[in-house]
């Protein structure tokens, strides 16, 4: 090519607006393959499930047929939630998994790559569960458009040929992925064409079994009898056991708008702490990206992930505050630790008694789906069942080595999960979908989306766009370089260590549809530090 992909400059988005239905999401021809869905008069739901599918070939660095998922569903009449996050296996014991385990900072913990953080893929599930609740497209042909790009070929955009070039360095070693996802030895380049035929008989499979084969099927054996020949863990037991499950979501009131999240154990609930106490605060006196404004989001999401670190684990396993996390009493004492002149050290928990695709869709009948999946790492574990096209998460990353912590890793259990879907509505009115890809960047990234809405009257494009800010897992904070300079020094000046950092997709990848309840029109925003597109009719 006789030039290069860098973006030097400021690039300006509209927002995308349509009346009869809209899609958003990280990869345009995953976008183009919901609107489709839309135009032939599916609806909402089997355009999520067809999107969703589509990432697993389209953008197989975030996501892809080994993934979990979670999803917030308007009906027409009410909320639904889907948690298809998968178990640790039954086999594999905590005595093993410590045996086997690293020193990060000091501390034991999981490997990110190999079979032991491997948990059952959850993904496939999602898609069966959702069109046989709400579908009208049979699931074998909402997996066709991803399995004919799947055999046929697709180019590469930029972003995501980036994050393949992570991979490359990570996975080169192992002969499963170098196979299938490193076709001459190294990542793939953007523009170049990247195809999986693999994938596309894996799909077709899916759809023509109604899921049926990746659980107790042909799929299932192929990963069980992979594991069972290269020091894996998954047996058929796992996978025939397992089951998604629908949850009521949780939510917090903020300023008259109600945003809701799928309960632990998701980090969700961290967002809606974060607000909880960030509504005591009038933010609207500080301009958006002043230091007093972002010093006030940093603050409340220390204290929120706090928490959420000593509490949010597997609800079917151990007792999770949530209703007492999410109380207004318990914000307002939180609240008190918040210094307004003075950044405060990694908070404690209180006492109330870690790469992933997103999509929205919704339709002409006021339907609408939050949808996110994830590999959790990239890749995820780089563990590829042959022949098959199957890259399995390394979801068990998430979990806690540390004795009688909630989260502690037990076969069969589900491990604190970063990706997290999320919704709005006014009143019982449907008003938006939503959420923000980036591993711990995701509750940061949907309560600085929803402050920006509700705090400062930005569209859902402009909501998306503006800077950020991100606590750091290490301490400190990382700040996008486009927030003036002074406003930095202020901040360190309050005691924040501070990280310029260039790398957007570290501050996450949002997509939002928001409804304009007199009109019906929809509004759709899609993320300037990801490839993707929003799309309406």
């Amino acid at each position: 090519m006789p030039f290069h992909y860098f973006q030097p400059f400021p690039s300006r988005r509209s927002p995308v607006m349509g009346k009869n239905g809209a899609v958003a999401t990280s990869h345009p021809l995953a976008a183009q393959i919901g609107i489709q869905i839309l135009a032939d008069g599916g609806n909402a739901i089997d355009a999520a499930v067809a999107v969703a599918a589509a990432l697993t070939v389209l953008e197989p660095t975030s996501n892809g047929l080994g993934s979990d998922a979670f999803a917030i569903i308007w009906d027409g009449t009410k909320l639904h939630g889907l948690n298809a996050s998968g178990r640790s296996p039954k086999e594999l014991s905590l005595k093993e998994v410590k045996s086997k385990s690293k020193l990060t900072s000091g501390q034991p913990s999981i490997p990110f790559d190999g079979w032991l953080p491997v948990t059952v893929p959850g993904a496939v599930s999602a898609w069966m569960a959702l069109t046989e609740k709400f579908g009208s497209i049979p699931l074998s042909r909402l997996v066709e458009p991803a399995a004919r790009y799947a055999e046929t070929g697709h180019p590469v955009p930029p972003i995501i040929a980036h994050y393949w070039s992570f991979a490359e360095k990570r996975f080169a070693h192992r002969e499963d992925f170098r196979t299938t996802f490193l076709p001459n030895g190294r990542g793939v380049r953007p523009g170049e064409i990247f195809s999986c035929p693999e994938q596309a008989r894996t799909l077709r499979l899916i759809g023509e079994s109604n899921g049926e084969a990746f659980y107790q099927g042909e799929l299932a054996d192929a990963i069980t009898d992979y594991a069972a020949k290269t020091g894996g863990y998954l047996t058929k037991v796992d996978l025939v056991e397992h089951r998604p499950e629908w949850v009521e979501p949780i939510s917090t009131n903020y300023r008259g708008y109600d945003i809701w999240e799928i309960p632990p154990n998701g980090q969700g609930i961290v967002a809606l702490i974060a607000l909880k106490i960030l509504e005591g605060f009038e933010l609207d006196r500080y301009p958006l990206l002043s230091s007093k404004r972002l010093h006030l989001v940093i603050e409340a999401l220390k204290l929120a992930f706090a928490d959420a670190h000593r509490y949010v684990a597997d609800p079917d396993l151990v007792h999770v505050p949530t209703r007492e996390l999410l109380s207004k009493a318990y914000a307002k004492e939180r609240r008190k630790l918040i210094d307004p002149n003075q950044a405060m050290p990694s908070p404690n928990p209180g006492d109330p008694l870690g790469d992933t695709v997103y999509l929205c869709t919704a339709d002409k009948d006021g339907r609408m789906v939050s949808y996110i999946q994830s590999n959790y790492m990239g890749f995820g574990s780089g563990v590829v069942v042959p022949g098959t096209g199957i890259a399995l998460q390394n979801r068990g990353c998430g979990f806690s080595l540390e004795d009688g912590h909630p989260n502690q890793y037990a076969p069969g259990k589900r491990s604190y999960h970063t990706i997290i879907p999320s919704f709005i509505t006014k009143d019982g009115i449907p008003l938006a979908a939503y959420g923000v890809m980036g591993g711990d960047m995701q509750p940061q990234g949907h309560l600085q989306v929803v402050s920006n809405i509700v705090d400062y009257q930005l569209n859902p494009q402009a909501a998306i766009d503006a800077p950020r800010v991100r606590v750091l897992n290490e301490g400190g904070i990382a700040i996008e370089p486009m927030i003036n300079p002074e406003v930095v020094r202020e901040l360190a000046k309050l005691g924040h260590t501070i990280r310029i950092d260039a790398e957007m997709a570290g501050f996450g990848g949002g997509q939002m549809i928001w409804r304009d309840p007199e009109t019906g029109v929809y509004i759709a925003g899609s993320e300037p530090r990801k490839d993707g597109q929003a799309l309406a009719l």
